[in-house]
């Protein structure tokens, strides 16, 4: 189970978070009545006896060990080299044990739930880390040696198999689109070495993002979930698993009624890519993209924040020949609406290699609708960076200043000044004025500013230029695309007051 300090903080996952061990979960009595089938007492659901009956076989306990080296000696214990006792002095070390690596075994304890009678067995990524040994633990004191089918870090499951002489009963997968905030589900797993335990509560939100990885998209729940409850499954009160329970907010590591579960609808795509090929195959559409803030809206006239706007496009991808550009915003991809940013990897990556989709764009205020047929993502993440272009020439404009930056052509001691690369080009930022527009944005010195107005820029009067055009213009702001420091590349709305 990871545990989170805050939502856009580090996620700490079950072997780091060490912090957990020191809590112990609470102890809360759920009233049963009567009636046979659940219902809701006081927010929690109730009388889920036949239910955890139902499903308690399919659900195990996953231990996992690692065997690494650990030198052990603090400092270098060998005698200096180059001497004639040096035969000696490595005998003597070796008979002692010291300076040799000395093997020992790190431990983690989640939880996981059988889907087929076969022996697949479902758990996150991080409860079996790169473990050497690991082992199921059946609720009837079996224990079956598991092998990894695959494993996925970006969306944090695994898919392992066990050998069984006999059938085992499984679980099933719900649809977790269909679950609404308010929703009872209830969780089951091993929290804490204390083996299974099942704890119950209520969707408490959806669409949730964490920071845990690029697909962010979780259910939050109230039901209580602690270290070790990693990988276990969460049900709807059907006995449907709907979530595999992943996270925790918590100060301090134990449960504060705030846990997070990652939808079936985002895990199961990538199960039974797990499955069949042993790893994944995701869609690649070949842009980077930016969050739509107010001031990117209002420069490109998009009247409301939505969608994703797209600050490069890769030469190599798919999108590139189908005609997507910087600066285009999508807001539709496969007949989806891409409402925030974040929707779109998600989407791309859950929709098949090779398959045709039409991307709708919003490009100078008008809805475009263009067709790309997708890559594959890995395939895209293994490209090779573009050969640098030849370096530039030094240009005659001298600096100037704008909305709080002093502004200066790439010449060769700009490039040296800011470790700029051979292949920038644009109008480099020498002074930031840290209450100005341009400061309160996070510009920095040694930006680039590649474009002004979706229009390319090579000395400081051409920004001056377009800045005091789009104020006579009587706009609100200005839209610049600017290529950081590290590399990256984005959009940036200044405002013009």
């Amino acid at each position: 189970m990871r545990s989170q300090s805050s939502l856009g903080g580090l996620v700490a996952k079950a072997g780091l978070a060490a912090v957990l061990a020191t809590f112990a979960p609470a102890l809360v009595a759920i009233p049963v009545l009567a009636d046979d089938a659940p219902v809701m007492l006081q927010g929690k659901p109730s009388n889920l006896a036949d239910l955890v009956d139902s499903v308690a076989e399919a659900v195990v306990n996953i231990s996992a060990t690692q065997t690494i080296d650990d030198n052990g000696a603090e400092g270098d214990q060998s005698a200096p080299s180059g001497t004639p006792l040096d035969d000696m002095f490595e005998q003597f070390f070796r008979n002692h044990g010291m300076n040799a690596p000395h093997p020992r075994k790190t431990a983690s304890l989640g939880s996981g739930f059988v889907i087929d009678a076969s022996g697949i067995v479902i758990t996150n990524d991080h409860v079996i880390g790169d473990a050497n040994d690991i082992m199921v633990i059946f609720n009837d004191g079996r224990k079956l040696k598991a092998t990894v089918i695959g494993k996925d870090p970006k969306v944090d499951v695994a898919v392992l198999k066990v050998e069984s002489d006999k059938p085992l009963k499984t679980v099933s997968f719900g649809d977790s689109d269909k679950m609404r905030v308010g929703d009872g589900v209830m969780a089951v797993g091993n929290p804490f070495g204390l083996g299974e335990t099942v704890t119950a509560g209520i969707i408490s939100a959806r669409n949730r993002n964490i920071d845990a990885g690029p697909y962010d998209d979780f259910l939050q729940t109230d039901a209580s979930i602690n270290k070790g409850n990693s990988g276990g499954p969460l049900f709807n009160l059907k006995g449907e698993v709907i979530g595999i329970n992943t996270a925790i907010l918590s100060p301090s590591g134990g449960s504060i009624g705030i846990g997070f579960a990652t939808p079936s609808a985002t895990v199961l795509p990538v199960i039974e890519q797990l499955e069949q090929f042993h790893e994944t195959r995701r869609g690649w559409l070949g842009v980077r993209i930016q969050p739509v803030d107010e001031g990117i809206a209002d420069s490109l006239g998009l009247g409301g924040v939505k969608g994703a706007l797209v600050a490069g496009v890769d030469p190599k991808g798919p999108a590139k020949p189908a005609g997507l550009q910087a600066g285009d915003v999508i807001v539709k991809f496969d007949g989806k609406e891409i409402r925030e940013s974040r929707d779109l990897p998600r989407i791309v990556a859950a929709t098949p290699v090779g398959k045709e989709v039409e991307v709708v764009v919003i490009r100078d205020k008008n809805e475009i609708t263009k067709t790309v047929t997708l890559g594959r993502l890995e395939d895209g993440e293994k490209t090779a960076s573009l050969d640098q272009a030849p370096e530039q020439k030094d240009s005659d404009a001298g600096p100037s200043r704008s909305l709080g930056m002093e502004l200066a052509p790439i010449t060769e001691a700009t490039r040296k000044s800011f470790n700029l690369k051979n292949n920038a080009k644009g109008v480099v930022i020498q002074n930031v004025d840290p209450s100005s527009p341009a400061g309160d944005k996070g510009l920095q010195a040694g930006d680039v500013i590649q474009e002004v107005n979706q229009q390319a820029v090579d000395k400081p009067a051409d920004v001056v230029k377009a800045i005091d055009a789009a104020k006579k213009a009587g706009k609100k702001s200005v839209l610049l695309l600017v290529a950081g420091a590290g590399g990256e590349v984005r959009f940036v709305a200044l405002g013009l007051d």
